[in-house]
């Protein structure tokens, strides 16, 4: 593929349908995303065990209907529980498991989530860049944390490596986080320190002045998440490409 992974549309979490039991970052959304030959998109999650988790949330309770944080189960003990809804009994893979799985068939780009800590941030990034060693396929990674890329360049992962970003105007996602911190990640002001490739941009902040200076200058631009074909039109005017669930970008 000559510009992985921003040649083929990329599935937001595999190609999962809940409605058919096809769940979110499970190995069924996987595979349906290789049959269709689309990027995917994964998230990891750091275990009790040092392990790297495919699993979006921090805690257990929407994905799986237990309490209590990822961090603070085994990685054994996460690999065997059930994910709620999965017509095929799906669980939760390790980050490894899923690489043999996918084996190069199609691009992966793979966010790797904030920690809560230093040390956490650290570990994930470690095991992270452990796993991706040698791995005989496209991929990329990318963090909406900034010390995260750091992290990953420190233990050893050479790969391209992808700032997540949005407005950061929106409450309900940034949380607590101080406005000094906020601006900073808004204008990609850690440039200097966290040396991103590319950029991952929320669709209705693909026209900050940030993200447009950086496509400027050559950078690439994919954009999320998107889920219909008028919105995929609309980004594809600013972006490389889409990360894309709820619709088919193929059809006509």
């Amino acid at each position: 593929m000559a510009n992985p992974p921003f040649d083929r549309p990329i599935a937001h979490r595999g190609l999962h349908d809940k409605g058919r039991g096809i769940i979110e970052n499970s190995h069924s959304a996987f595979a349906a995303a290789i049959e269709r030959g689309f990027g995917i998109e994964c998230d990891l999650q750091l275990s009790a065990d040092g392990e790297a988790i495919v699993f979006h949330d921090n805690n257990l309770e929407r994905l799986v209907g237990r309490t209590g944080l990822v961090r603070s189960r085994l990685s054994d003990e996460l690999i065997v529980t059930p994910l709620t809804g999965s017509s095929t009994a799906d669980c939760p893979q390790t980050f490894e498991q899923m690489l043999a799985q996918i084996a190069g068939a199609v691009p992966l780009v793979v966010e790797v989530k904030h920690q809560a800590n230093a040390i956490d941030t650290d570990a994930l990034a470690s095991r992270a860049a452990e796993c991706v060693r040698g791995y005989q396929g496209p991929l990329v990674v990318k963090s909406f944390d900034p010390h995260m890329l750091i992290a990953l360049r420190n233990a050893g992962y050479s790969g391209l490596l992808g700032i997540i970003t949005y407005g950061y105007d929106k409450p309900e996602w940034y949380g607590d986080m101080p406005a000094r911190t906020r601006f900073a990640l808004r204008h990609l002001l850690h440039y200097p320190r966290s040396r991103f490739n590319f950029i991952s941009c929320e669709r209705s902040a693909l026209g900050l002045p940030a993200v447009r200076l950086f496509k400027a200058l050559g950078f690439r631009v994919m954009s999320w998440t998107i889920r219909s074909r008028g919105e995929a039109a609309e980004a594809r005017q600013h972006a490389d490409q889409i990360v894309f669930e709820g619709f088919d970008p193929d059809a006509r």
